[in-house]
């Protein structure tokens, strides 16, 4: 399992289109660090603004953290929630590079910038806007979810073609539709090094069982999944590369007996590599679906542990 597998490797190629060609569009000084906006084409139809958050005064090639932002039905927001506090305890992108890292964010289909920008145009924003991408995509023979980590994976292949970047310490982290977009990417790409997901470890038969498809939009369904697997077979793709969840109790978004089902089976693939410390999933007792301060040092401390060593 340490090396990619072919059917993997089928589907990393499938997802990815190599290093993107990238137009930087404005360089501002921060005073902790220089931000880029960029912007590249997806070949797919769809052009994808992002931010990259580049350390001063390092003295040679830095770590380097892909953040992924969440849903929660704020669809204005994208790659601005590396400023803000709307999903997280404090503002992401500022306080991992007080860590040392260079920090990429872009904005997923349907979000930031893209609100508007897909099939049904301008005048269509938000879950009308989300629906209408996802019936598209589907036509074409393709899925919305496939196409938001495809845009993961091209930023990353351009975050590792920067001179700054040492591109052997790279992870990925992010809440919610930012959590599962981490451990798919976790699962696809073995450029990433470390990753830590808060929320969204979410098994789908348990999800089902309890009533709960209504907790996640559109974008979250791959067709015939569960025709094949669950969750934990897709999680475990990462072993032995350390990864670490953080979830809520009485999130009813992922159900706890879900999460314990893809513990038992994830925990015995890191396991088979004698590497069993390097899968953390850690529960919180009544505790929703939230980003508690306690949650956001146990990211940092994880990631400095992994990707500083």
């Amino acid at each position: 399992m340490g090396r990619t597998q072919p059917a993997t490797r089928k589907l990393r190629i499938f997802l990815q289109a190599g290093v993107p060609t990238v137009k930087i569009l404005s360089r501002e000084d921060k005073g902790d660090f220089t931000l880029e906006k960029f912007e590249f084409d997806n070949l797919a139809g769809s052009t994808v603004p992002g931010y990259l958050l580049l350390p001063k005064n390092s003295p040679g090639k830095v770590p380097a953290i892909l953040y992924c932002h969440w849903h929660g039905g704020q669809y204005d927001i994208g790659k601005e929630e590396l400023f803000r506090t709307n999903a997280t305890p404090v503002a992401a992108g500022p306080a991992l590079v007080k860590q040392g890292y260079a920090v990429i964010a872009i904005d997923a289909y349907c979000f930031g910038e893209r609100n508007g920008a897909g099939p049904g145009g301008p005048a269509e924003k938000g879950s009308a806007g989300e629906m209408t991408a996802s019936k598209f995509n589907l036509w074409v023979g393709r899925s919305l979810w496939g196409m938001i980590v495809r845009d993961d994976l091209m930023a990353l292949d351009y975050l590792c073609s920067r001179p700054e970047i040492d591109a052997t310490r790279v992870g990925v982290t992010g809440i919610s539709m930012g959590a599962t977009r981490t451990w798919w990417a976790m699962a696809l790409d073995e450029r990433l090094k470390a990753g830590s997901a808060v929320c969204c470890l979410t098994r789908y038969q348990d999800l089902t069982t309890s009533e709960g498809l209504k907790y996640h939009g559109i974008y979250y369904f791959v067709p015939g999944m569960l025709n094949y697997h669950d969750t934990e077979a897709v999680v475990a793709l990462a072993a032995p590369r350390p990864l670490l969840f953080q979830s809520g109790e009485t999130d009813a978004g992922s159900p706890v007996e879900g999460i314990r089902t893809i513990e038992s089976v994830v925990q015995k693939a890191y396991k088979l590599f004698e590497r069993d410390a390097d899968f953390q999933s850690k529960i919180y007792p009544a505790v929703g679906h939230v980003y508690l301060p306690e949650m956001w040092e146990q990211t940092v401390q994880w990631l400095n542990a992994k990707l500083k060593q």
